[in-house]
């Protein structure tokens, strides 16, 4: 993906870390997936993410998870 992920604007939601495109903090997504909710609750709640690029999120979130704990 060619295109940045995450975007992060003081003048957009406060400075939030948002899925790029968007004005929806990448917040929302974990804090969904840390509740009871799934990944596609969130996407049904918030049409504006695709599922390719929350699942990016994802991905990218894991490997430096993975990184830090492999450097520790």
């Amino acid at each position: 993906m060619d295109t940045p992920l995450v975007t992060r604007d003081p003048e957009v939601m406060s400075g939030a870390l948002c899925f790029a495109g968007t004005r929806v903090p990448v917040k929302n997504l974990f804090d969904y997936l840390e509740g009871s909710s799934s990944l596609e609750d969130f996407l049904e709640d918030f049409p504006s993410v695709s599922r390719d690029r929350a699942v990016a999120v994802l991905e990218v979130a894991r490997e430096r998870l993975a990184a830090d704990a492999s450097a520790a």
